[in-house]
Order: C-alpha cells, then sequence, then structure tokens
C-alpha cells in the first residue's frame, strides 16, 4: 500500500511517517518497481501500536529506546516493558497528586463565597484589588468564624462587617507561638498533605493574620468543640493590642445553621476583658510548647478545658481517634465514609473532619495495622488521592 493509505488506516498524517521513518523507528520500506514506498500489513499494525503507547504517556523517545533493548534481546522484552509501565505508573502518580494539589488550591479559593469585591477574603478577590487588604466600613467590626460554611452564611444575614474565615485544623500537624513560624509551619504541612502550594498556603496565611492585626472590633464566632476552640486561642494571641474584642460561643454547629439561626445567635455576643485575652495567650503559649498541663484554667471560656483534655488524647503515642477507628472494624470491614461516620458517634463534641480521619485511616495502614479488604494497595486519600475511590475502599484489621 501507498504511504497515504497506511496514513489513513493507521489513523495518523503522511508527515507524522516520514517524520517516524527520519527518527528509524518504522523501517524504510521495499521500493515498487515504479520507485513507490510500498508498505506491509504490519506497518498499519506497528504504527497503530506506537499511538497505543503514545496515549499512556511514552515519549517517542522512549518508545525508541524500548524497541532498541527489543531488537537487540528479545528476551528481555517482556521484563523491560514492565518495568517501563511501572516507571510510567510512578510518574502518572506524581502528577495527579500534583493536579489534585490544584484542584484543592482552586476549591479553597472557590469556597471563599460571592462577598463583595472589597470586602472578599478570597484570592480573586486579592488579586482585584492589585493585594489591598478588604475595606471595612467605618465602625464596622470584622467578623472571624471557624471556617468558609459558617462564613457564606454570616455574609448572608443583616450583620454589618466583614467576615474573614479561620481556616486551619490546628488539632493535626506542628504548632508555633511564633506568627511567622506558625505560618511556615503551617505551610508546609497543608502542603505535603495536598491542601495547595506551600508558598500561596503560607501568603494565604499572613493576609488572614495581616488583617486581624489591622482590625479595631473583632467578634469571633466559634463553637464549643476542640477544632473551634483551638482556633479561638490562637485567634485571641493574635490580637493587637487596643482591639475591641468579643466572642460568639455556640453549643451548636454554625456550618449547620442556616441564615436566620446564625443571626439569632448576635444577641448572644459577650465583651472579652484583657485579662481573660491574656490568659488565652498564655493558654495557647502552653499548646504550642506541648505543655498542656501549664494552660491556665479560664472561666470566661467554658469549653476550653475539655477541648485540652481532648487534645491530650490526641497527642499520646497512638491517639483517641485512631484507637476508636482500629474498635470499630473489629467486628469486620469498613469503608473510610463508614467508619468515618461511626467515629462521630464516639465524640463527646464533633471536631474531626473527614479529610483527616481519612489521612489518619491511611497512617495505620502505613503502620500496617489496617489494610484493603481485596489486599491490593492502600488507596491515597484524599486531596491527595481519588475521594470516591478512598471513600469507597473497604478497610480491615491486619491481624
Amino acid at each position: 500500500m501507498r504511504i497515504g493509505e497506511l496514513a489513513i488506516r493507521a489513523g495518523v498524517n503522511v508527515e507524522t511517517l516520514r517524520y517516524y521513518e527520519r527518527r528509524g523507528l518504522l523501517p524504510e520500506p521495499v521500493r515498487s518497481p515504479g520507485g513507490h514506498r510500498d508498505y506491509g500489513e504490519e506497518a498499519v499494525r506497528f504504527v497503530r501500536a506506537v499511538k497505543e503507547v503514545q496515549t499512556l504517556g511514552f515519549s517517542l523517545s522512549e518508545i525508541e529506546e524500548y524497541m532498541a533493548l527489543t531488537r537487540r534481546d528479545p528476551r528481555r522484552a517482556s521484563t523491560a516493558g514492565r518495568a517501563g509501565l511501572e516507571r510510567k505508573l510512578a510518574e502518572i502518580d506524581v502528577k495527579l497528586e500534583a493536579l489534585q494539589t490544584m484542584r484543592n488550591g482552586v476549591f479553597r479559593a472557590l469556597a471563599a463565597g460571592p462577598a463583595a469585591l472589597d470586602r472578599s477574603t478570597s484570592a480573586p478577590a486579592y488579586l482585584a484589588r492589585s493585594g489591598r487588604t478588604p475595606r471595612l466600613r467605618a465602625r464596622e467590626p470584622l467578623h472571624v468564624t471557624n471556617g468558609d460554611s459558617a462564613a457564606r452564611t454570616l455574609e448572608a444575614t443583616s450583620v454589618a462587617g466583614g467576615v474573614l474565615p479561620w481556616n486551619d485544623a490546628l488539632h493535626v500537624g506542628p504548632l508555633a507561638f511564633d506568627a511567622a513560624e506558625s505560618r511556615r509551619a503551617r505551610a508546609q504541612f497543608l502542603a505535603r498533605h495536598g491542601w495547595g502550594d506551600a508558598s500561596a498556603l503560607e501568603t494565604e496565611l499572613e493576609r488572614r493574620d495581616e488583617l486581624l492585626a489591622q482590625a479595631a472590633d473583632v467578634v469571633i464566632w466559634v463553637e464549643h468543640d476542640l477544632f473551634d476552640q483551638l482556633q479561638l486561642l490562637q485567634i485571641l494571641s493574635r490580637l493587637p493590642p487596643d482591639a475591641r474584642a468579643e466572642l460568639v460561643q455556640a453549643d451548636d454547629y454554625l456550618g449547620s445553621l442556616d441564615a436566620e439561626r446564625l443571626e439569632a445567635l448576635w444577641p448572644t455576643r459577650r465583651r472579652l476583658i484583657e485579662s481573660t485575652i491574656a490568659a488565652a495567650r498564655e493558654a495557647w503559649r502552653a499548646v504550642t510548647a506541648g505543655e498542656l498541663d501549664r494552660a491556665p484554667e479560664i472561666a470566661e471560656l467554658p469549653y476550653l478545658a475539655a477541648a485540652l483534655r481532648r487534645l491530650s488524647e490526641e497527642q499520646a503515642p497512638l491517639s483517641r481517634t485512631k484507637r476508636q477507628l482500629l474498635t470499630l472494624l473489629e467486628d469486620g470491614a469498613r469503608t473510610p465514609l463508614e467508619l468515618f461516620l461511626a467515629n462521630q458517634e464516639l465524640e463527646e463534641a464533633i471536631f474531626l473532619g473527614d479529610a483527616w480521619c481519612f489521612l489518619f485511616l491511611y497512617e495505620l495502614a502505613e503502620e500496617r495495622r489496617v489494610a484493603p479488604a481485596s489486599g491490593g494497595p492502600m488507596p491515597l486519600p484524599p486531596p491527595r488521592g481519588d475521594h470516591a475511590t478512598f471513600v469507597s475502599t473497604p478497610l480491615v484489621l491486619v491481624r
């Protein structure tokens, strides 16, 4: 067959075939008596095979290297081919993890919500303002919430002021009292687990701290659980010296409230006096130093003592959460999603998000305490890996 027919049957253009020939990848065919290239069926099959392997991410150079090896020693073809596939799979996994990290960074920016551009704390809003901080109207407070969900709902109420979500799960990972050291350590930790680029995360945390440092009036919205109580201590430790601080503290979960119910909490706010703020600062210093026994009791923060007791249980050699997860597997296989929901039932005050629960399960697998029931490899937890795959993988105890 002529080169044009080969191109049509193999699904490539003529110039691609000529390029393959120049590289020596496609052997030059015999010539017809009239001097035309005369290709056989093996050429169609070969070009189709090259295209198929290229869809797996292999470059022409890698294909050429493999073909040269198999021509020299056909007995090594199978072993070499498998090794090449394993290397390519590892490369793809690295790319997928990077894409998951990028996706999560975009998701975090999207989660900031549709606040007015001049007051939003989202990354696109900072870009639109050429990096300038949000502008609060005169005598309006800065509302600091325990996350994006409560922040979006608060923006839908009639309560005046800017809204700053305090997005960090401080019960997991490194802590530091110094703000700059804390931002660096937290950003690196979060990036390592797939929550975004370390530099971008550190910038986001720096913007958050700068906005708090410039506020004259601050209203902090938190719940009673460990997640929120640690945030409360960190926020109070970062307040500027002359700031007026008020606290809305609920024993309900703010993220689950609609705008009307959240706004109903506004009249319950109370002023925090300087001695309370100073005691909170010392408590945060003790937490970041790993000296929970030195944290002062603060009567004005009634949920703090229970939260710090729960934190001490998480800091045991095998955390309480991991012990609970292992206990839940004693009766047989369960998926990570089932384990997460069942673990919530064992908590006096729910504080653990699903992503961190999934990370703990992955760590238990690395410690060879749990494993997929199928016997295959443990998938990466979200956001580093695919959420649907991870949450639906049945796990069992390793006996």
